[in-house]
């Protein structure tokens, strides 16, 4: 027994900032270290690659970004039908809910791996990928393309042990990748030369090593169920998880197009924005840290309470995540409104691109603070299995508010980055109203 409550927490009683700060710090350390996986390629190909494989890799990562966030919404929905049926004490359901997971899984992944292998070209085409950089985009996105298999699996992976309350083995997993991620990138890139087609291989090469090792720390383990061959079939858990998760999923897809569009409009700038907005995305990477530990922290803790019958538990957790996010997103805000040079000068030496991107990342940074609130709503609905409100939100958000302003933005003379970077913001009060709206909405009904 002592064996299994290491592998699970219950989030139903006790201090609820204490027991959200213990299971949000190893998700928190487990996201730097992925923003750190993405930010080591663009770092390493801007010291040892060319300024074209500068845009190369930003452009082709916002592809294979998209494809990840697809996956980790899909999988958003196992973890909170797992956190349920611990909540519910229905543990031997949980077998059947992973066998469901792996043929599903098995299925997608086949899916988009033939999708990016094949149109890796249409897809650097419609980011308007600059003339330079066009075909190291396309090498890029079909080497991540061909791996794939790999990003998937850690992605399950995680999802199920975040299900369980146990953020600290997705933590191992994810510190894995990031040194063989590190290795790999200076040994292809700074030692062999092979620019974006080394950081690319260096990315599937770590993911590989970290699932497989996942892999045989996961058979030492004693698990709180059990997961028998004939679990592992096409099952009606599938048809659960994912009425949770293709909502999500579908508002990551619109959500990060409307990104994509963005990527385009500033690629169509020039070779000098698209570099300066490439290198203000891993920056941002870093600024998103602590709403995206928030949101998938809220929707495990929030999940067990409900299942458990405590809705006000469940409240009070996303209030309390809302607080402390936005007060650690305070200072995050003020180092990269004024000084977002200092962040971006990490990634290159080029004076230029330095500027285009602090340009950006000043516009964008009033997102350090509203995004807390969001995404603490957003764990909210989806720890009650209500992602149509998760959905519609970021749909509307990116499409009437985010993506129209910057197209409009970027048609003024002289198109200025801090504009473009402000449209962002703007959409997440969008997304506070609305949630709000939709939370009140829901409480009323509730009391009636």
């Amino acid at each position: 027994m002592a064996q299994k409550n290491q592998l699970s927490d219950d989030f139903t009683q006790g201090s609820i900032l204490g027991k959200m700060v213990k299971f949000m710090i190893p998700v928190l350390g487990a996201l730097i270290l992925q923003a750190m996986y993405g930010a080591v390629d663009l770092l390493v190909v801007g010291k040892f690659g060319t300024d074209a494989g500068i845009s190369g890799v930003a452009t082709g990562s916002n592809i294979i970004n998209l494809v990840t966030f697809v996956i980790t919404s899909l999988t958003m929905g196992v973890t909170v039908l797992i956190s349920r049926y611990l909540g519910e004490k229905h543990n031997e359901r949980i077998g059947a809910v992973i066998g469901g997971t792996i043929c599903f899984f098995f299925l997608f992944t086949i899916v988009v791996m033939v999708l990016l292998l094949v149109g890796a070209p249409a897809f650097a085409s419609w980011l308007n990928a600059p003339e330079e950089a066009y075909e190291v985009t396309i090498d890029y996105v079909r080497i991540c393309g061909g791996g794939i298999v790999f990003v998937v699996a850690y992605n399950v992976i995680s999802g199920i042990f975040r299900g369980l309350g146990n953020s600290r083995l997705p933590l191992i997993f994810v510190l894995i990748a990031c040194i063989v991620n590190i290795i790999g990138d200076l040994f292809f890139v700074a030692v062999l030369g092979l620019n974006v087609a080394g950081a690319a291989l260096a990315t599937i090469l770590a993911q590989a090593v970290s699932v497989v090792l996942s892999l045989v720390i996961i058979r030492r383990q004693k698990l709180p169920f059990t997961v028998t061959r004939s679990d592992i079939r096409f099952n009606r858990e599938i048809g659960i998880f994912l009425r949770l998760g293709i909502p999500l999923a579908f508002q990551e897809v619109l959500t990060n197009m409307s990104f994509l569009i963005l990527c385009a409009i500033i690629n169509g700038i020039g070779l000098e924005a698209s570099s300066g907005y490439g290198i203000a995305q891993k920056v941002v990477s870093f600024v998103m840290l602590i709403p995206s530990s928030l949101m998938q922290s809220m929707s495990a803790f929030v999940a067990q309470n409900v299942g458990a019958g405590k809705e006000d538990r469940a409240r009070k957790a996303m209030v309390t995540g809302m607080g402390m996010g936005a007060l650690i997103g305070v200072f995050v805000f003020l180092l990269v409104f004024f000084r977002g040079d200092i962040p971006s000068a990490v990634f290159t030496d080029n004076p230029a691109y330095i500027m285009r991107s602090a340009e950006y990342l000043k516009g964008f940074s009033f997102e350090a603070i509203l995004t807390c609130v969001v995404f603490s709503y957003i764990g909210y609905f989806n720890g009650h299995g209500m992602s149509m409100p998760v959905m519609l939100q970021g749909v509307t958000a990116s499409f009437l508010v985010r993506v129209p302003l910057s197209y409009l933005f970027s048609l003024k003379e002289g198109a200025s980055l801090f504009d473009i970077g402000l449209a962002v913001p703007i959409a997440s009060v969008y997304g506070i109203i609305f949630f709000t709206v939709c939370y009140v909405g829901y409480t009323r009904k509730r009391k009636r």
